[in-house]
């Protein structure tokens, strides 16, 4: 038996792997405003306002004007998930949605932004160690304090 290796489809600005695979197969991936916010966590309002502030690319609609979502449109979310993590700025985030849009000629804009973010992770990162390694000695002491026997003298 032959085994196929499913064919990955690459996507501008789109993380290449999504954690979760999606509820429809493409091609019957119409979700409403309700579904995709149950499916990411993001409120219906907070999806309009990533529409609203050019976050969210273009959202198709049926013909009584509903929000239409696609699974295009999930990994997108999913990316911004991953972007609102690193704690990269809102502006950024917009700035970066508006470089994909502009086409692949805004490659290396697109770069140098997630280069600047992934420097700004690494720095916390490093931080965070840090306040680790303080947190790990100071219970280790109090650990040690409370096994020590009290001493008479």
């Amino acid at each position: 038996m032959i085994e196929s290796t499913p064919v990955r489809t690459e996507r501008p600005g789109v993380c290449p792997s999504a954690p979760h695979p999606h509820p429809r197969p493409d091609g019957q991936d119409r979700y409403t405003i309700g579904e995709v916010s149950a499916w990411t966590g993001l409120t219906a309002h907070t999806l309009r306002w990533y529409e609203r502030i050019g976050l969210m690319p273009h959202v198709d609609r049926s013909h009584t004007g509903q929000r239409r979502f696609t699974n295009k449109d999930l990994d997108w979310l999913t990316f911004v998930g991953k972007l609102r993590l690193t704690g990269m700025p809102v502006a950024d985030m917009v700035r970066y949605a508006e470089l994909v849009r502009r086409g692949e000629h805004t490659c290396e804009e697109r770069q140098e932004l997630l280069e600047a973010t992934r420097r700004d992770v690494r720095s916390r990162i490093a931080e965070l160690q840090d306040t680790l390694a303080v947190l790990d000695y100071k219970i280790d002491h109090y650990a040690g304090a409370r096994r020590a026997p009290e001493r008479t003298t």
